[in-house]
């Protein structure tokens, strides 16, 4: 090992490098390549509890059309499907390496066409007007390109009456992840607040949660604060 190769090595034992801290933020924002299947799953493993929160907070109803945004690996799916009879569930994500990881994981639930998985810009959903009776998104939101026209798509294609979930970390816990410097939108109430205000949606709701998770960094056990926002059309 070379001299700069040794100085990376004894680095990491006391923090990430900001090289590194680029390449997780990245990775989280749109995973790829081997290292994006491990985040991934890191991700499915850590969020998982935020995910189940955004879902049972969705009052699902039977032969109800489902929108997620964002779907990572999508390992939550059967989920999703067992809580009300004849759920039809659409994801979209920026990833390639996420469509198709989600795609073979579900892929008893896409051959029954319970399930599609389609890759989108992160602006323009590819959906008519008012096809989603329920949509709901875990922490996407910090990479939202477009957050006020984002959300005007999401209105434009729920139904009326239809129920839209945003899931989020608050700032306060972000701030302190050294990753979010790289490329995150920070988020606390009233920031979801305003952009609210700039729609037609009405809030209906929201519910904050406290839990120990394991840090994306590696570096052992932290405590999280999230929220679910409930919005209507």
């Amino acid at each position: 090992m070379d001299n700069s190769g040794q100085k990376m090595a004894a680095d990491s034992k006391h923090k990430q490098t900001d090289q590194e801290l680029q390449e997780l933020a990245s990775q989280l924002r749109c995973p790829n390549g081997i290292k994006g299947v491990e985040v991934s799953d890191l991700m499915n493993e850590t969020n998982i509890s935020m995910t189940l929160h955004s879902i049972d907070r969705l009052n699902l109803l039977d032969n109800g059309s489902i929108l997620e945004l964002g779907h990572g690996n999508c390992a939550h799916l059967p989920y999703v499907l067992k809580q009300k009879n004849n759920l039809t569930y659409h994801g979209l994500d920026i990833s390639e390496l996420m469509n198709k990881e989600a795609k073979r994981i579900n892929q008893q639930f896409v051959d029954r066409q319970q399930a599609t998985f389609h890759l989108y810009n992160g602006l323009n959903i590819p959906f008519v007007d008012n096809y989603f009776d329920r949509i709901f998104t875990v922490n996407t939101i910090y990479f939202w390109a477009n957050p006020n026209f984002l959300m005007s798509e999401l209105y434009r294609v729920i139904k009326p009456k239809g129920i839209l979930n945003i899931t989020f970390c608050q700032e306060n816990y972000m701030k302190r992840q050294p990753q979010t410097q790289f490329g995150f939108t920070l988020y606390d109430n009233e920031k979801i607040e305003q952009l609210i205000d700039t729609t037609q949606f009405k809030i209906v709701g929201s519910d904050t949660q406290i839990e120990i998770v394991k840090s994306k960094t590696g570096d052992g056990l932290v405590e999280r604060e999230f929220t679910t926002f409930t919005f209507e059309k």
